[in-house]
């Protein structure tokens, strides 16, 4: 069995849910505390064992690519700048070797589905991981690698889940699903954004997936779906009905950077375990909620 060590992250959605902060500023370059958002999902799959890593982008994206790069110029200003520079120098030239970076646009919004199929030639023949752009997970366990134990000890497809609450469950994917062991389940069906009488259980992929080569040749098959776009979820149900696909409901806790409530929990919720802030942070939360 291949062992996983691409990634594709689809980063080329527009970011409407949080205008105008997106007008100019890509939602995968919104800062949490320090770092971008798209940075720590870069390190979780980094972490997961992922040397190269495919970002779809589109035009507007640049600040992304830019992110990866070295800059000489400000490297230069922070050496010699004393113990606290050379920290963040160090920082700053360790993102540019976090991984192998490739890029690519999307040069039309027409679906994850059709975003994803943009990483045929980077991908070849091997499975591989995708990390939604806009969902950051945060946990001692990365989810991706969780992820990947399942595709090591099925060989199937493997899907990143979580429970749904009911009212909700019709923004989202709902699965099929029977459960194998601990925290695993076999899936062998799926609906994208389902009607109250489509809802298979309130399961849903959320933000992670591990994917055969099979799944471009599903999506050249593939009509639009929901929203005249063309939905990755149509593709991977396709791959469940005929070949089964593995869910595991992953640890961690994940942040929708899409969403302006989502934005702000990742804020108040990393910034109070950060090592520099966190505790005057939470003397500030401490104060301010006296007076709420």
């Amino acid at each position: 069995m291949k062992k996983i060590t691409k990634a594709v992250i689809p980063a080329a959605g527009l970011g409407t849910r949080v205008l105008p902060a997106t007008k100019s500023m890509p939602k995968e370059m919104l800062p949490i505390v320090d770092k971008p958002a798209i940075q720590y999902i870069v390190e979780e799959a980094v972490r997961s064992g992922i040397t190269d890593i495919l970002i779809i982008t589109n035009r507007g994206k640049g600040l992304i690519e830019d992110h990866f790069d070295r800059v000489p110029e400000l490297e230069a200003k922070l050496q010699g700048g004393g113990p606290a520079k050379e920290k963040i120098l160090k920082e700053v030239v360790d993102i540019s070797h976090l991984a192998n970076f490739y890029f690519v646009r999307q040069k039309e919004t027409r679906g994850l589905g059709h975003a994803v199929n943009r990483a045929r030639s980077f991908v070849g023949n091997d499975p591989f991981a995708v990390l939604y752009g806009d969902d950051v997970i945060i946990g001692e366990d990365p989810a991706c690698g969780q992820l990947i134990r399942a595709y090591e000890e099925y060989g199937k497809g493997v899907l990143g889940v979580k429970k749904v609450a009911p009212e909700a469950i019709h923004k989202y994917s709902s699965l099929k699903v029977e459960p194998l062991h601990d925290n695993l389940y076999n899936c062998t069906d799926m609906v994208e954004k389902p009607t109250p009488d489509k809802v298979l259980s309130l399961f849903s992929i959320l933000g992670r997936c591990v994917l055969p080569p099979e799944i471009f040749d599903i999506l050249d098959q593939t009509p639009p779906g929901v929203g005249g776009e063309i939905q990755l979820t149509d593709a991977m149900r396709t791959l469940a009905r005929s070949q089964g696909m593995i869910a595991v409901e992953f640890t961690g806790k994940r942040y929708d950077m899409g969403n302006k409530l989502g934005i702000l929990q990742a804020q108040v919720e990393v910034a109070l375990n950060h090592s520099e802030v966190g505790e005057d942070f939470r003397k500030y939360l401490k104060e301010l909620s006296k007076t709420l």
